[in-house]
């Protein structure tokens, strides 16, 4: 008989910032995190130190899976325009699901608006994973000038994200038409 161990009060803090930051939110309180985590004060601050160490610590934990639902797999064969694109087919995808609230790193940038501040450094390094992402791609695609598509890439991506989260565009035939637009005039194979 297996027995599936209880998530530590670590786990459930990461959890609680991770849903309802997202939800509500970085100005969320600390009550209301632990409330949710079933963990009292006293134990979050001698995990996390402080508020802001327990959001950049959440934000890291879901990074990952931040990854891997927009970038397809590496060496998947598809040219480096299908690469791109796939990123804002689960762009769009994502947007369609309910309780979509736009990019949450995106988000954490907005709201705390000190880029020094732990969540928003995080929040930054993963962004410029993305971006690192398509300048990649556009390198091997050819494109004379890869990191100003990269740049508008990300600005269609932030801009779609945001608009979708704050439910005042639907995404769906929006974005790939307007990536394609760029990819076309920067000349991506």
């Amino acid at each position: 008989m297996t027995t599936e161990a209880k998530p530590t009060s670590r786990e459930r803090l990461l959890d609680a910032a991770a849903i309802l930051t997202y939800r509500d939110g970085v100005g969320i309180g600390v009550e209301a995190l632990c409330q949710a985590a079933g963990v009292s004060k006293r134990s979050m601050y001698q995990l996390f130190g402080s508020k802001d160490e327990l959001l950049a610590a959440s934000l890291k934990e879901r990074a990952a899976a931040f990854v891997a639902g927009l970038l397809p797999a590496a060496g998947d064969g598809r040219s480096p325009r299908e690469r791109i694109l796939h990123v804002f087919a689960q762009l769009e995808s994502q947007a369609g699901e309910p309780g979509f609230h736009g990019c949450r790193y995106l988000a954490v940038q907005i709201e705390l608006k000190d880029q020094r501040h732990p969540a928003s450094r995080v929040a930054r390094r993963i962004k410029g994973r993305l971006k690192a992402f398509f300048h990649a791609e556009a390198e091997q695609g050819g494109v004379s000038d890869p990191d100003l598509l990269a740049r508008q890439l990300i600005l269609v991506f932030d801009g779609a994200s945001a608009r979708a989260g704050i439910g005042v565009d639907n995404l769906k035939g929006l974005v790939r038409p307007t990536v394609v637009a760029l990819l076309d005039a920067a000349g991506l194979r």
